[in-house]
């Protein structure tokens, strides 16, 4: 049989390309052909599914600390990762992050960086953000829509949260109090109105543009383009042409639950594989809820790894237990 493997990454314990290579394994001791395409949905782990990084530059953390930033540029093309400039872990997690203050500048100066050294099209990969700045920083880091006039900057999410919305959506993810969560929100509708009157674009309107805390927002009001980050990530690797010619299909991610059908890396492959009329095997870490509530399409399983190995197996060794299952499941 002919295996495509698609994971999205299993967070905090394996990233997409550790999974992919260690089901792959199974899948050709198994007499099989393994075809790996480790996945990302515009969250963490979008910079690894392009290519991974090539260079590094100093910007400014979330906290205004420096810290040194991976990003890609290959062939005119930038690939840069919010989460590694401005990301909630940089801050040291919720209980350490300063959820007003906190910045996106340093992903600003990253775009900044990778225009001046001849990008012609930049992908941001939002998510993993410690910001709610409404994208403020990097705006500022920027400086103005001239700054990337001829350049194609691709704002790649996998949520389609409002602007106003992040602050109630996920100020209390970043540490944000229910007070903090008000003044965000009275900040970020004041901040639309002056995107508005400087650059003439609602970003009220924009569905998506509340992502990492409103960086979405940001940069479409300098002339980007908010795109869903699995359709973007899928075109890139060309996804649904190996799928086209798959048996089988598998994907996966940390926990399964409905979110992970609502564009999401497992839900854009399970299309992808029943529009193939491909057999879909789902491996989670965890899975919410019975495996009935979930449509997987003929003869499709999905496994959990902590029902099927113990809490303990499952998130020390992932890539070995879910090895072992997909072996299991191809017979």
């Amino acid at each position: 049989m002919r295996v495509v493997i698609a994971p999205d990454k299993f967070k905090g314990t394996a990233t997409a390309s550790q999974i992919a290579a260690a089901i792959a394994t199974a899948v050709e001791d198994g007499g099989h052909d393994a075809c790996v395409v480790p996945m990302a949905d515009g969250g963490d782990g979008t910079l690894d599914a392009l290519g991974g990084a090539n260079r590094e530059t100093t910007v400014t953390g979330p906290g205004g600390e420096p810290v040194v930033a991976p990003w890609r540029l290959s062939h005119k093309l930038a690939v840069i990762e919010m989460a590694l400039a401005s990301g909630l872990v940089l801050a040291g997690g919720p209980e350490s992050n300063d959820p007003l203050n906190a910045t996106t500048r340093g992903t600003g100066e990253l775009i900044d960086a990778a225009i001046a050294r001849g990008a012609q099209r930049i992908i941001v990969g939002l998510g993993g953000s410690a910001t709610t700045d409404g994208g403020m920083g990097a705006v500022d880091a920027i400086g103005s829509p001239a700054r990337i006039a001829g350049v194609r900057l691709e704002v790649a999410t996998d949520v389609n949260t409002r602007f106003v919305d992040a602050a109630r959506v996920f100020g209390p993810q970043k540490g944000a109090s229910a007070a903090q969560v008000k003044f965000l929100e009275s900040r970020l509708r004041g901040l639309a109105e002056r995107y508005r009157d400087a650059y003439g674009v609602d970003v009220e309107d924009v569905v998506g543009a509340g992502a990492a805390g409103g960086l979405g927002g940001g940069l479409v009001a300098l002339g980007g383009t908010i795109v869903s980050g699995f359709d973007l990530i899928a075109d890139e690797l060309g996804l649904f042409e190996q799928i086209e010619q798959a048996d089988v299909v598998i994907t996966g991610e940390g926990q399964l639950d409905a979110e992970s059908f609502d564009g999401k890396v497992v839900g854009g492959v399970a299309e992808m594989a029943a529009e193939a009329g491909a057999r879909l095997i789902v491996v989670a870490g965890v899975i919410d809820g019975s495996v009935a509530d979930y449509d997987l399409g003929h003869n499709g399983l999905a496994i959990s790894l902590v029902e099927r190995f113990g809490h303990i197996e499952a998130v020390t060794d992932p890539g070995f237990c879910a090895a072992r299952a997909v072996a299991e499941a191809l017979g």
